[in-house]
């Protein structure tokens, strides 16, 4: 089991992560998000990060020539499309040769049919709470859904997940359940991590 930390954007708070060993490390470059990592996020912290851990950008329906720029700047390994982004969209992402992860929002009236198309042009899906609003709400929903979800593409689960549920994941069976997507729940303020509680929860779960 993989865990993604989402929503760095202070110098010393990623240093001290990093030093948790996580697997991806999620970077918001949605201007309207509380964790949206500014206009002079300095590209020299992310490319110190060790190679061993993933650099994901998170966009929201961003114009694919921004998002290749600030890939390019920040040498980031993956793209997690968090809007509404289409197929086409997303093809022209995928054409670029870089990781991409298509998020959805869900709730009890999931129809996972909806993410047919995105097979062929994702490396992984990301699984989010549904709200009116784009970013994470730092609610569950209900992750019995995801029984509905009947596809081999890997995914990462969010929203909500508490340092707490460690065995509500280790009960999770899915085959396609890759990696959990961890963020306001482990925080002392928005876009500042408790550490201590992440480095604990990453060895729990990679005891999974």
């Amino acid at each position: 089991m993989k865990v993604k930390v989402c929503g760095l954007k202070n110098r010393q708070n990623i240093r001290e992560i990093v030093a948790c060993k996580p697997d991806f490390l999620g970077f918001i470059f949605y201007r309207q998000s509380v964790r949206f990592v500014g206009e002079k996020f300095d590209s020299r912290l992310l490319r110190r990060i060790p190679p061993y851990i993933n650099k994901v950008g998170v966009f929201v329906n961003e114009n694919p020539d921004t998002i290749m720029r600030l890939v390019e700047s920040y040498n980031l390994d993956f793209v997690q499309l968090h809007g509404d982004e289409d197929p086409a969209s997303v093809a022209v992402i995928k054409a670029k040769r870089i990781g991409v992860i298509k998020s959805f929002r869900v709730d009890k009236n999931m129809d996972f049919v909806i993410t047919e198309p995105y097979l062929p042009l994702c490396e992984y899906f990301l699984f989010d709470t549904r709200s009116e609003l784009y970013g994470g709400t730092g609610e569950k929903f209900n992750w019995k859904v995801m029984e509905e979800f009947r596809y081999t593409k890997p995914f990462f689960l969010s929203g909500g997940i508490l340092p707490e549920d460690i065995a509500a994941i280790s009960a999770l069976k899915h085959a396609s359940l890759f990696a959990v997507d961890i963020n306001s729940g482990f925080e002392i303020s928005p876009g500042i991590k408790d550490v201590f509680k992440i480095c604990e929860f990453i060895k729990d779960v990679k005891k999974i």
